[in-house]
């Protein structure tokens, strides 16, 4: 049976590296950014280019790859996916903004690589877990959580870590993915406060941040309920999701759920 499926693939986006991780087609990878790498080890064997993500891209480093397929998420560099388009190369673009768009993207990489049942396979397994933690919380207290994804300005969480944090026996206050300010958060005085920011891995400084933002007197920071959770694991949209999840499951609730890697305490 003839595979009409693709077999060189740039992948601009960690999402996109760790799906095709999950669903088996990683050896199809032939470039990739160096945040894949990041999130994904095992795409660095075999010599893959590395090349900028989908907002810095160029167009002439990505198609210098040969690839027959290029995956990419928002923000896009849109000279480089005109050229890259003009070029006649296949072009992905995704831009996630709950569980169930992630599951889509999951489902559509799959089925362009020709593996539908293991993209459905993957996301029944996403789900699976969810409602398993999601089971564990029914009967519990709902703290109330402000989650951030960048720290200068304030940008809450998107909607997929908003719906996470209601899985996970919480409640979100503020708007998913959108800017707020210190004073705002204050005035909501949230039972927990969890900084996941782009990029910043598990190195958010969060006593810093407690106290350049007059937010010593909150209830979180007066009971110790300031934490960070490794960015991959609540701002990917991917699998890894998971993970990002049990973590936020054991800072709401963490009498009910063992600390999991990713996820730090403000120190005294």
């Amino acid at each position: 049976m003839a595979d009409f499926s693709p077999h060189r693939i740039v992948s601009l986006q960690p999402s996109a590296t760790l799906i095709l991780a999950e669903v088996g087609m990683l050896d199809r990878v032939v470039a990739c950014t160096k945040y894949c790498v990041d999130v994904c080890p095992e795409v660095a064997t075999d010599g893959k280019t590395i090349v900028a993500d989908s907002w810095t891209a160029k167009s002439a480093e990505i198609l210098a790859a040969k690839p027959d397929l290029v995956i990419a998420s928002v923000p896009y560099q849109e000279s480089a996916v005109i050229e890259i388009l003009r070029s006649g190369v296949t072009f992905l673009g995704f831009a996630p903004k709950t569980l169930a768009d992630i599951y889509r993207d999951i489902a559509a990489i799959a089925g362009i690589m020709g593996v539908s049942e293991r993209g459905l396979r993957v996301v029944e397994q996403m789900r699976t877990a969810i409602e398993e933690v999601r089971s564990r919380t029914l009967t519990e207290p709902r703290p109330r959580v402000y989650c951030e994804e960048w720290g200068k300005p304030l940008i809450a969480s998107q909607k997929w870590v908003a719906e996470l944090v209601e899985a996970a026996g919480g409640e979100f206050i503020g708007t998913p993915g959108a800017q707020t300010t210190a004073p705002a958060v204050a005035a909501q005085d949230p039972d927990l406060i969890v900084a996941s920011w782009c990029g910043a891995g598990d190195r958010v400084p969060l006593q810093k941040i407690v106290r350049d933002r007059a937010w010593v007197e909150l209830r979180a920071a007066k009971n110790r309920r300031v934490v960070c959770i490794r960015d991959e694991f609540l701002n990917t949209p991917a699998p890894s999701l998971i993970t990002g999840l049990h973590a936020l499951a054991a800072a709401i609730h963490p009498d009910r759920f063992p600390q999991p890697p990713g996820l730090s305490w403000m120190s005294e």
